[in-house]
């Protein structure tokens, strides 16, 4: 059995689907197939859960646009789509009754719940499309057996009652294939919720650990995993193979093409994950494995762009280590905020986050009485993985470096472009 994950990007359009369609086809074996929202859906829903936020009534017309695209796609795939659109009529019409009728609660909450529907949508279209092309497959909402605690936005997984419940709903003596959601889960009383953004390849990470499958499939639109992002350096190379450990630190040092909790459930059961391109799906793309084959080890960038470097002083001139450093990130932890990047001195710490402006005044504000901070915003994490010097001044030149760190394989670089210019201490206090 194996496990094929689609992002938008690939199912955006009719002809992405049945461009699916065609691969999915070819595999004879047992298949969980895990898919996205449509292309941009996720973030035409966000818009609609600000303005009904705001109580802007203008979210109706954000909403019936995104109603309209995959009505559209729908047309476009059938012949006959009353199948098809009855269903995605009858799921639009349970959202839009929720917005008319319910009073909103925090934003992480109903974040879920109203954007979770993107993952709905695409997959009855896609599954009523895979059945009509003969197709022996059954659909499943994955948030019936993919358990998670409450917190919202950011859930994680209640492994043990998943895993009896997901060997219970994908059951290959009675379908070949299924076909499900990534990013979306449940609480044990129904609540919807999200793994994180992106976190579709997460979900079929978990779905092959608990099902045991021979290989999870990340099909995208690049070639493979790439030694650095192709719109930000031109030449970017595939990476033929790479092992589990070079991945995490790639995904946590920002590089995009998987989610960074997606290697760990594959690592402890020695699952192999591939990266393939749906445009050249016959193409070999990149493995990544325990042991790679690894031919030459070339200069890995990665770039992670809107961030903010924050410097906190104890206003005691106390030392940072022992139960400061642990009040610090305790801080951290309890308002949400991951940190990127750690470098500690005597009586400072200086960290690297992604610009999540009211997290951070948030948490400013709770440490004030203890601590002085300042930081630089629009700052951008550079990292190279197994680098040399070329490859450090090819990322480095016409840019202001505020803050380096080296290791034997890796160096990190927070910098900003010399042409920016700004008020660095934005927020002393």
């Amino acid at each position: 059995m194996k496990v094929y994950k689609f992002g938008g990007a690939s199912v955006r359009d009719a002809s992405g689907i049945k461009n699916l369609a065609r691969i999915v086809s070819g595999e004879k074996s047992g298949l969980v197939i895990v898919v996205s929202a449509f292309g941009k859906t996720t973030n035409a829903l966000e818009k609609v859960l600000k303005l009904w936020l705001d109580s802007d009534n203008d979210y109706k017309n954000h909403l019936d646009t995104v109603y309209n695209y995959h009505s559209g796609v729908a047309g476009d795939l059938f012949h006959d789509a009353s199948m098809a659109k009855r269903k995605i009529d009858d799921s639009f019409a349970l959202l839009k009754e929720y917005l008319r009728s319910s009073k909103p609660r925090e934003y992480d909450y109903e974040y879920d719940r109203i954007v979770s529907q993107g993952e709905i949508w695409s997959t009855l279209i896609i599954a009523e499309f895979l059945k009509q092309s003969g197709l022996d497959l059954e659909w499943t909402d994955i948030r019936k057996s993919l358990v998670t605690d409450d917190r919202f936005r950011d859930a994680n997984i209640i492994w043990d009652e998943s895993q009896k419940r997901i060997c219970k709903f994908f059951d290959f003596t009675l379908h070949r294939i299924y076909l499900t959601q990534g990013f979306i889960g449940a609480t044990i009383s129904g609540e919807s919720t999200t793994l994180g953004r992106e976190g579709s390849d997460y979900t079929a990470a978990i779905l092959a650990n608990m099902l045991d499958a021979e290989s999870v499939t990340v099909w995208k639109d690049v070639p493979g995993l790439l030694n650095a992002d192709p719109k930000w350096l031109h030449d970017a190379e595939k990476l033929e193979e790479v092992s589990y450990r070079e991945a995490v630190e790639m995904t946590f040092s920002g590089a995009k093409v998987i989610h960074p909790k997606t290697i760990k459930p594959l690592q402890n059961k020695n699952i192999p994950l591939f990266v393939k391109s749906f445009i050249n799906s016959d193409g070999e793309g990149t493995l990544i494995t325990e042991e790679p084959n690894l031919r030459k080890i070339i200069p890995v960038f990665i770039r992670k762009e809107n961030q903010v470097l924050l410097s906190l002083l104890p206003r005691d001139f106390s030392f940072v280590m022992g139960d400061n450093l642990s009040r610090i990130f305790n801080s951290f932890m309890g308002h949400g905020i991951k940190v990127n990047l750690v470098d500690a001195s005597a009586v400072s710490i200086n960290v690297c986050v992604d610009d999540e402006r009211p997290k951070i005044t948030s948490l400013l504000t709770d440490l004030k009485d203890e601590y002085s901070a300042v930081y630089n915003e629009n700052v951008e994490m550079l990292s190279v993985r197994h680098y040399d010097q070329d490859a450090i001044e090819r990322i480095t030149s016409g840019r202001e470096i505020l803050l380096e760190q080296k290791s034997r394989s890796m160096v990190r670089f927070v910098a900003r472009r010399i042409a920016y210019r700004s008020n660095s201490s934005l927020c002393p206090l």
